[in-house]
């Protein structure tokens, strides 16, 4: 379990602009920073970083947050895994990792896996013998000389122990070994779990080693033997070659997903650095959503031009509505793959075809139907069945009805019963390591306001403006803590915030008041991230408390009324008692300081 202290230091040791600028670009403006969202496709910058608080915020579609939330949204994680994400950026160690039931530490399989690397690494460079000739042969022809091995980090695995005994003999223990998956237990002894394969190792999106791909030279099966799921490494989750393919991706606006390791390694040796392979598992929506994070224009599913590519193409129609991207096809002539289209074609032939990338509907549309005969009535309710088993996962998808009416009128069928086919076709899942599974969120702030009265939302609204001032300059608002403690708060989550914060001390950074307010409410930094007028408003801090605690102030006046005339109706004609001159005597109050702050905020008013 992670602890609330190893998540601090997570936090302070994650400067949230040199982690947002992986993927934006951004400008300061004053003492915040702007940008376009990365989450969402815009022409003008309306997301903004304040390296202060720790927090974001996108104008624009509403995400926002801190660098936990960041991580989240862009690398599709979990809450807990966006804390080890960061945690292993940082080069920071958790408690959950230093022994106990998990297992050995992840940092311990990450350095074995690095060490497996470079000893492969080593065997295909300059190890004597049948094996490692072979596999020099085998890449030679593949067009990858010494130095693309030597980029690449290429291996050769002998096995017979070799490696075992290598890393034994620096201090891994068996469990590291197993539990990186480079070794096997049998018998009380262990044995290497990759012999007589060429490597392709795998990396993480910071560059590190997490698995390996290794491809048989002859014909023994299987022929890629892939490494099993680790602590460190999930196939639904990486992209080979992703380490080096995102940067392309953002400057491209376009990914390029290849079938094979040595596709994407010729393709970007070739130049289109911004290709990547899913990892001996389909194309999954964790890669769809990773892709998301660093693209902005498209996806290009470049696939054999095999029947396996044609089912490749197909199981991708899945995530057409998963994404903004634009996803497109090719498939290349004469079953080439991506290495043997270049070798015989050269790039710009290449790059010609995957300018004209079709639509990914279209291409499967058209190989379904290239196997019936539409003049036959038959024929045509045969090929519609094939084809609402393509957009059977689209069921229940906002694309379905503008599918259904292409279908009909290819088929000259209604769409009504296009529809009807879709719906009634089950879905085929994919085997269970393959399924995509929906990461687990943190709670969600309820903030939606739609069944508030104009009233409690715009006193919802100003507290929650007020709060976000609060996070960006503590220090301008303690000294008015006495009047906020007569405010009446709309929601009490927003008061516990408000006094969590007031309460640190005088001079305490922003990015620490932020986490005092998330030690009470758990979606803080969403809420800190929110406010316009901190951020937005051309005015000083001064004039933005002032108009705020006026606003505020305003807002609580106005409920606390509304709340003496519910009490004064409940009472009826019963005589007029001390309680009820109190009540007049404060409503009066209430109106007159009413009166006061509608005069200095006409405009709000």
């Amino acid at each position: 379990m992670i602890t609330d202290e190893d998540k601090e230091r997570v936090r302070q040791a994650t400067d949230v602009l040199a982690l947002v600028g992986e993927t934006v670009e951004l400008r300061q403006r004053g003492n915040t920073f702007w940008g376009c969202c990365p989450f969402h496709q815009e022409k003008s910058p309306s997301f903004h970083v304040d390296p202060q608080t720790g927090l974001w915020k996108c104008f624009g579609c509403g995400e926002s947050g801190d660098v936990f939330a960041y991580v989240m949204k862009r690398e599709s994680l979990d809450f807990p895994d966006s804390i080890r994400y960061l945690a292993d950026r940082a080069g920071i160690e958790l408690a959950e990792e230093q022994g106990g039931p998990r297992g050995p530490r992840r940092n311990r399989l990450v350095e074995a896996l690095t060490m497996a690397e470079d000893y492969y690494n080593t065997m295909l460079l300059r190890g004597r013998g049948q094996g490692p000739d072979t596999a020099r042969r085998y890449l030679g022809g593949r067009g990858f000389g010494s130095a693309v091995c030597r980029s690449w980090k290429l291996g050769y695995a002998p096995g017979n122990g070799k490696l075992v005994s290598h890393l034994r003999s620096k201090g891994f223990t068996p469990a590291e070994l197993v539990a990186a998956d480079l070794a096997l237990e049998s018998g009380g002894r262990l044995r290497d779990r990759f012999y007589e394969r060429v490597m392709f190792p795998i990396h993480d999106r910071q560059g590190r080693t997490i698995a390996f791909g290794g491809r048989v030279m002859g014909d023994a099966k299987p022929k890629y033997l892939n490494t099993k799921e680790t602590p460190v490494f999930h196939k639904s989750k990486h992209l080979f070659a992703f380490d080096r393919a995102k940067d392309a991706m953002v400057s491209t606006g376009e990914a390029i997903v290849c079938e094979g390791y040595t596709d994407v390694i010729a393709m970007h040796e070739a130049g289109l650095s911004n290709a990547v392979a899913a990892l001996g598992t389909s194309f999954s929506v964790d890669h769809v959503r990773a892709i998301s994070g660093f693209a902005k224009s498209r996806i290009i599913c470049l696939f054999d031009g095999d029947a396996a590519g044609q089912k490749a193409a197909e199981r991708a129609v899945q995530f057409l509505d998963k994404t903004q991207l634009d996803m497109v096809c090719v498939v290349l002539p004469d079953n080439q793959d991506p290495a043997e289209y270049l070798a015989d074609h050269g790039v710009d032939a290449l790059r010609a075809r995957l300018a004209e990338a079709r639509p990914l509907m279209d291409f499967v549309f058209e190989r379904r139907l290239a196997a019936f005969d539409l003049s036959v009535p038959g024929q045509r309710v045969a090929a519609l069945d094939s084809l609402a088993e393509v957009l059977a996962p689209l069921k229940d998808s906002v694309l379905l009805d503008g599918y259904a009416a292409q279908v009909a009128q290819m088929l000259g069928t209604s769409a009504e019963e296009a529809r009807r086919r879709i719906r009634e076709r089950p879905v085929r899942r994919q085997p269970m390591q393959e399924q995509a599974i929906a990461p687990v969120r943190q709670p969600v702030y309820k903030d939606d306001l739609s069944m508030f009265s104009s009233d409690e939302r715009f006193q919802a609204t100003a507290e929650r403006e007020l709060l976000a001032l609060m996070a960006t300059a503590p220090d301008a608002v303690r000294p008015h803590g006495d009047r906020i403690a007569t405010f009446t708060w709309s929601d009490s989550r927003n008061e516990a915030m408000a006094w969590a914060m007031l309460a640190t001390p005088e001079g305490t950074p922003p990015r620490d008041v932020v986490a005092a307010a998330q030690s009470v409410v758990a979606e803080a930094p969403r809420i800190l991230a929110g406010g316009r007028i901190a951020v937005l408003e051309d005015m000083d801090v001064e004039n933005k408390v002032e108009f705020l605690l006026d606003t505020v102030e305003l807002a609580s006046c106005r409920r606390e009324v509304q709340q003496i005339r519910g009490r004064l109706r409940t009472q009826g004609s019963a005589p007029v008692g001390e309680e009820t001159q109190n009540l007049f005597r404060r409503a009066t109050e209430l109106q007159k300081r009413i009166g006061e702050l509608t005069k200095r905020l006409p405009s709000v008013v």
